[in-house]
Parts: C-alpha cells; sequence; structure tokens
C-alpha cells in the first residue's frame, strides 16, 4: 500500500457528503463548511470557483475541482455574481442573513438547487475527516487544482440519484475513485512530490512498496536492501537521493503517521497501534511520537477527538 492508496484507505469517503445541485443562472454560493477535502465535478453547464486566496478557476464540463480546506471559497455561475447563499459546517445552508433555505431547495434524492430545469448541474463530494497519512498527500497539492474527471463523472451522476440498498457504500467507493484518478492525472502532468516520483524506480520503488506494505516487520537497511537484490550503501544512497531522506527515516514517519491514524479509533489501545506499526511495546512508539511529533499519544488521541 504506497500513500496514495493510503489516503483512501484511511480517511477515505464514508458516508461521505454528496450531493447533486441542479442551478440556473445567476447563482453564486459561499463554502465555508472547513471540510478537509472538497471535490466538485461538473456534468454540465459553467462555473467558477473563486478561493478567498489565489486566482479563480472556470470550470468546464467533465471538469473537477478539488480543494484542500478549511478556507472558504465560492462557487458561482460567474466572478461577478454575488453570493446568495452560505453553506456552513455540517453542510447547513442559509441565507446571507442566516435563514435555513435548505428544505426549500430540496429537488429530490441528493438533489438542492434553484431550477429543476437548470442549465448547470454540479456533483459536490466532501470529506469530513483528514489523518496524518492523508496530510503527507495532500500538502504536496496546491489549495485548488481543476483536472478532467473522466467517465467516473457520468457514473457517480448516474448513480446520486438512486436510493437502493448499499447505495452510500456505492457512491462512497465512486468518490474514492474519482479522487484518486483526478490526483494521478494531477500527478502525471505537474511536479509531482520526490516520494510519489520515486515509486516507478524499479530499486527504490520496491524497497518503499516493501515498508508501505508491512511496517510491522523490523526492518534494517541491510535487510531490506537483501530484498530488492542489492548491497545496503548502495540502496541507502539511491533512497535517499530519491526520496529526500534515507530508508529508515522514511519508515519512521510512515509509521508514525500510521500510529497517529489508528489512535483516532476509539478502540484503539496504544499497546495495539505499537504492535501494528512496527514497536515492540507501547513505552517505544510513545518515546517515538514524543520525540517526533512533540506530543504523547494520548495528547494527540485527546486532540484529534475535539
Amino acid at each position: 500500500m504506497d500513500q496514495l492508496a493510503a489516503l483512501l484507505d484511511g480517511p477515505r469517503a464514508r458516508s461521505a457528503f454528496l450531493l447533486r445541485s441542479i442551478l440556473d443562472p445567476p447563482w453564486s454560493m459561499r463554502i465555508q463548511d472547513e471540510a478537509p477535502l472538497t471535490l466538485v465535478a461538473l456534468v454540465s453547464g459553467a462555473a467558477w470557483v473563486l478561493p478567498d486566496k489565489g486566482d479563480p478557476q472556470s470550470l468546464g464540463p467533465g471538469q473537477v475541482a478539488i480543494l484542500r480546506g478549511p478556507e472558504p471559497y465560492v462557487v458561482a455561475d460567474e466572478p461577478a455574481t454575488a453570493p446568495q447563499i452560505v453553506i456552513h459546517p455540517g453542510q447547513r445552508c442559509t441565507t446571507l442573513d442566516g435563514e435555513s433555505i435548505y428544505q426549500s431547495m430540496d429537488l429530490g434524492v441528493r438533489t438542492w438547487g434553484n431550477d429543476a430545469e437548470g442549465a448547470t448541474v454540479l456533483i459536490t463530494g466532501t470529506y469530513t475527516m483528514e489523518g496524518e497519512v492523508s496530510r503527507r498527500l495532500l500538502d504536496a497539492l496546491p489549495a485548488l487544482l481543476v483536472q478532467p474527471g473522466g467517465p467516473i463523472i457520468s457514473l457517480l451522476g448516474a448513480e446520486i440519484v438512486k436510493d437502493d440498498p448499499g447505495q452510500s457504500a456505492v457512491l462512497d467507493r465512486l468518490l474514492d475513485l474519482l479522487l484518486i484518478a483526478v490526483l494521478r492525472s494531477w500527478f502525471a502532468t505537474h511536479e509531482a512530490p520526490a516520494w510519489y516520483r520515486a515509486m516507478g524506480d524499479p530499486v527504490v520503488g520496491r524497497a518503499m512498496r516493501m515498508l508501505h506494505n508491512n511496517p510491522a516487520h523490523p526492518w534494517t537497511v541491510a535487510a531490506l536492501a537483501a530484498e530488492v537484490g542489492v548491497s545496503r550503501a548502495a540502496l541507502a544512497r539511491r533512497f535517499t537521493d530519491l526520496v529526500g531522506e534515507p530508508p529508515m527515516s522514511f519508515l519512521t514517519d510512515w509509521r508514525l503517521a500510521l500510529a497517529a491514524d489508528l489512535l483516532r479509533e476509539p478502540d484503539a489501545t496504544i499497546g495495539s497501534v505499537a504492535r501494528k506499526v512496527g514497536y515492540g511495546s507501547p513505552f517505544a512508539l510513545s518515546a517515538a511520537f514524543k520525540r517526533v511529533r512533540g506530543v504523547s499519544p494520548q495528547e494527540h488521541r485527546a486532540g484529534a477527538a475535539r
């Protein structure tokens, strides 16, 4: 499991907020829901995304905007259209004066808007959880990016209006697929982080996958080098050159990122998390966590719960 896959293995969509909006100009919505990650896919019509910080970007049919929160932004038919609607945390929808209008704009199953025959159709998917593993990936992205969404948009559009058994799980997985497709496309055409590029190297990529897939193993550089068929010195040099840090530093960061996310689980103990990520005891994990992150596992868990 690499970090791109881990983005969806940990804080992936679970009953994510997913909505189809049908709108007729003029329309403009100010989004201040503080969500860590949102996808806006344009099915038809035209739209603009206007972050509070940064340049506006237009959306054409079949394109997807990915926005990293929690900063607010505006989605509108034109940059000059003043916001008429505000989306608050918890997806509460009001007028600028605070009057709730969600019910009055209900157009059916997961569908909302100002005109059932509107020219613009948007699909919005919001991830409400953020983890340490996902942050390592999302920090490599700009606050706003726009890419083609491909055929998944049409499939998501067809499924979002259904209310069949298990539909929530189907929509969550389609949202995940759309996100991963857009991120792959982005990294293929823009400057990718060093660790992402290194995944394509036949030696270092294989070593990274071993560390990702089995963080609990008692890895050493020598053992890892033997597995990939090169000398210890060759692996250490090549890994550091391509990834930007030595293998064991990379492994420590990966283990602690996984531990930070696992500690969010309500039934997890420090001992069980320590075993899953390769530390021999709760004390060893606590010492490493405190040394690298500046807080104890207990303090991290308490902070995540707030």
